[in-house]
């Protein structure tokens, strides 16, 4: 049972992935290739492993967390690793979906600060979970400043 939930997890989170991809990918040949990239933009084929390997990352994370955890302890650190994937599937929605470039600059400012408050719960929890999210938190801090990036160079 304890590995049904993990497998619960990775699903969730590799969900929440392939559903942001379907904006990004339509909106790639189109819209995305027509802007200005800054010179810190990594290559395109780069981004589906290493979100990929993010959202195992993060599964494994929550896992730890609600496998270590007493009841009390579970519930908000649940609810905020919830709120930042939630965070996370909406950006991809507002800068793809809705080309709205300084909006998803505020939501993923947004979505930083609630992947820091996350792992630091974690850590009051599992340590190990915690040092799990810290590569989603790089990859997002690097993520802002493209985002920020794609914004000044793009605005209309």
């Amino acid at each position: 049972m304890h590995w049904i939930a993990l497998l619960f997890w990775i699903v969730l989170c590799l969900s929440v992935g392939f559903l942001g991809s379907r904006w990004t990918a339509t909106e790639i040949p189109i819209w995305y290739k027509n802007l200005v990239r800054p010179a810190i933009a990594p290559p395109n084929r780069l981004f589906a492993p290493v979100w990929t390997l993010l959202y195992l990352l993060m599964a494994v994370a929550v896992w730890l967390v609600l496998s270590a955890a007493d009841v009390s302890q579970c519930h908000l650190a649940l609810a905020l690793f919830l709120v930042q994937l939630a965070l996370n599937f909406a950006w991809s929605w507002i800068f793809f979906a809705r080309h709205q470039i300084g909006a998803a600059l505020v939501e993923i400012v947004l979505l930083w600060l609630a992947i820091g408050v996350t792992t630091l719960r974690f850590y009051s929890i599992s340590p190990l979970a915690a040092g799990l999210m810290l590569p989603y938190w790089a990859w997002v801090s690097f993520a802002t400043v493209l985002n920020e990036e794609f914004w000044r160079l793009n605005r209309d």
